[in-house]
């Protein structure tokens, strides 16, 4: 998602550096290469850029919607699904392991950090969606609404 709101500032910045080339005589030739780089970045995006950004809200608000409905799992739910389960949101929504790996006597907080380290090749996008089906899959086996 933060792939394309970049995009997305990227382009209004582009109208806005064309519109303010437009309006002002005086453009220095830094600012002028500085709008030059803006519009060759916004010329490289194409138009479904802007679509992947609703589809990507919409998938940021179901993870949100499963991130809420994780907390609803039963007691039964095993230490290594919530592990999974937590690898799994640390990743979507901090991205690869970024501490040190605890020590030793670090037991549960080494055993997180284990289980986000083991997602950490999955992009953001992909980790919040194995997120919703884990959790989909573990509300479906509680016999609980998904």
């Amino acid at each position: 998602m933060l792939e394309n709101l970049e995009q997305l500032v990227a382009l209004t910045a582009c109208f806005v550096c064309m519109l303010f080339i437009q309006n002002v005589v005086k453009v220095t030739c830094l600012q002028q290469q500085a709008v030059k780089v803006v519009v060759m970045v916004a010329m490289t995006c194409d138009s479904g850029d802007i679509d992947d950004g609703a589809k990507n809200h919409r998938d940021l608000e179901d993870f949100e919607e499963y991130a809420t409905k994780a907390k609803t799992l039963p007691d039964t739910t095993t230490n290594e699904n919530l592990l999974v389960l937590y690898g799994l949101y640390k990743q979507a929504t901090v991205g690869p392991v970024n501490t040190d790996r605890p020590g030793m006597f670090s037991m549960r907080e080494r055993a997180k950090w284990d289980a986000w380290k083991a997602v950490e090749a999955k992009s953001k996008d992909e980790a919040m969606n194995d997120y919703i089906t884990k959790v989909k899959q573990l509300l479906e086996e509680a016999g609980l609404p998904a």
